[in-house]
């Protein structure tokens, strides 16, 4: 294995530990000092826009032209919905982690969508690998406790949505170039996430909130560099397994920032859906599956 594919691994466990500090300024300033999740992800998604202006400068809105404008506009409205969703969990008090391990069951759902919606053949091993995940999504959500309330469900709805926007970004890549997929994504997030935030209440950060949104949205571009580069520097197939290791990353701020470490059975869930993308992620790359890899 030659350098640049280290280098590339790197950027992704970089990018991990940027998103897991993001996430506990989320958690921070929508669960602790009560700031509206609808205007945090407008703010911060705002600031991160900000920073990729130089990016948005040289490409243009010319290359928004695109034949595919309402799969565009879809796959926003639907990575937005992620975006709330994800939002309003951590607002709702759940740890970082906990968020985080339930988000991650989203490529099951992704492998379930290019069966039904793309026609994809989908194997045994990448039903074996839904299972595995959907197991351990059971053990963190517990049901047999509480229910599925609605708190519970709300990062399980972001990875459905950000499944669902994954699956249209597959669709896209077929015949649009990458930058104007990444561009649609630019200039559509901020908007709205700014109707959401209008009708819940518009805030305007101030004092100590104001610096924490700054700092995420900064936070989140450097995370989103990273994983440019990381993806630039070596094969997806090479990197795509060290995305995994952001769950770790999130339970090391948890506990290290927010007093916030998994407990008991919490940890088989993680193991399980660990196991769950690990096992999908070693079948495509030996080629045992007969679906084309997503």
């Amino acid at each position: 294995m030659n350098q640049t594919a280290y280098k590339g691994a790197a950027y992704m466990v970089a990018a991990g530990m940027l998103f897991a500090l993001a996430n506990a300024i989320t958690w921070t300033v929508t669960y602790k000092m009560g700031f509206k999740a609808q205007s945090d992800a407008f703010w911060q998604y705002a600031i991160a826009t900000v920073f990729s202006l130089p990016f948005i400068w040289r490409s243009g809105l010319a290359a928004m032209k695109t034949a595919h404008p309402v799969l565009h506009g879809v796959r926003v409205v639907l990575a937005v919905l992620g975006v709330q969703a994800f939002t309003q969990a951590f607002a709702s008090g759940m740890a970082p982690w906990h968020v985080i391990a339930l988000v991650m069951t989203s490529p099951f759902f992704v492998m379930v969508g290019a069966a039904l919606l793309l026609g994809e053949k989908v194997g045994p091993n990448r039903w074996i690998a839904a299972s595995l995940g959907f197991a351990g999504a059971m053990l963190l959500l517990r049901p047999w406790e509480n229910g599925f309330t609605l708190t519970l469900l709300l990062p399980m709805v972001a990875a459905v949505c950000w499944g669902g926007s994954s699956l249209i970004t597959k669709r896209l890549t077929r015949d649009e170039p990458q930058t104007s997929i990444t561009m649609w994504l630019l200039v559509l997030l901020t908007p709205i996430n700014g109707l959401f935030s209008l009708q819940a209440g518009f805030e305007v950060p101030t004092g100590t909130i104001l610096g924490l949104l700054i700092a995420g949205g900064a936070l989140m571009f450097l995370a989103q560099h990273c994983l440019t580069l990381s993806y630039a520097a070596a094969d997806a197939a090479f990197v795509q397994p060290f995305d995994d290791l952001k769950l770790f990353s999130n339970i090391a701020v948890s506990w290290a920032v927010l007093s916030f470490a998994p407990e008991g059975s919490y940890w088989a869930g993680i193991v399980l859906i660990l196991a769950g993308s690990a096992y999908l992620l070693w079948s495509e790359r030996e080629g045992r599956m007969l679906a084309v890899p997503a």
